[in-house]
């Protein structure tokens, strides 16, 4: 077994070696239901799509994912294990890809449990389902995205909630910048090429094409490029730490 693998599974096991696993997976099935048939009208509509669930997504993980991220580098830091961590013969990538990866495979598990809505929809009518797996997609390279700048900011910090409140506000900066009010408020403010290279910044301006089966390349290289910027930029801050 590597040592990239060795840490998944070690990370893997802490999160079912506590209750944090079975809080984490109610909170999110809850809240996701919440979202979609409360918020989202799903019945209400009477369509017989996934886009009252998708919708939500981004401000979901905005609060859902920061609280998973928040702890694993801020609580090695808190608990003095960096430093075991730190000495043995192992890269500073190869941790975090670990911790990254470890972290994403269990926001993965929680959007598989949602599969009951999908279901439902089938159940109800006749959806494209070729629509609702690239929804999931999306959903999920999203969530890796803000996984991933919760990742860098845990890795600067021992702080716990500093890493949370931190790693929201730049997400929630992420999402503003796609948001109606904010890009008209830009406009007026900014030229247009600017404010149009802002918007792309944002993540729902990709998701949502991804949402609606439009599965881009741009939008693909787009997370993939966050989750890589922002990984590296945490491997950048460990490996300082290191040094020091």
């Amino acid at each position: 077994m590597s040592v990239y693998q060795a840490i998944v599974k070690r990370e893997l096991k802490g999160y079912f070696a506590t209750p944090i696993a079975l809080i984490f997976l109610t909170v999110f099935l809850v809240l996701n239901g919440f979202f979609t048939f409360k918020l989202g009208r799903f019945y209400e509509l009477g369509q017989a799509d996934l886009r009252a669930f998708f919708v939500w997504h981004p401000w979901l993980y905005l609060f859902i994912v920061p609280a998973i991220s928040m702890r694993l580098w801020a609580e090695e830091r808190r608990s003095g294990t960096i430093e075991l961590l730190l000495t043995l013969p192992v890269s500073m990538i190869e941790a975090m890809l670990g911790k990254f990866t470890a972290a994403w495979l269990f926001i993965g598990l929680a959007l598989a449990l949602t599969l009951p809505i999908v279901f439902t929809v089938i159940y109800l009518g006749e959806p494209d389902l070729g629509v609702i797996v690239a929804g999931y997609i999306g959903s999920f390279l999203m969530a890796g995205a803000f996984l991933a700048v919760g990742c860098a900011v845990s890795a600067a910090t021992s702080n716990q909630v500093i890493s949370f409140v931190v790693a929201t506000a730049i997400c929630l900066i992420l999402i503003l910048l796609g948001f109606d009010p904010v890009i008209e408020m830009l406009s007026g403010a900014l030229p247009q090429v600017l404010t149009e290279q802002l918007v792309n910044l944002s993540f729902p301006y990709h998701f949502e094409a991804i949402q609606r089966g439009v599965v881009n390349l741009a939008d693909l290289v787009y997370f993939v490029t966050i989750i890589t910027f922002a990984l590296l930029t945490g491997v950048i801050i460990l490996d300082r730490k290191k040094a020091d």
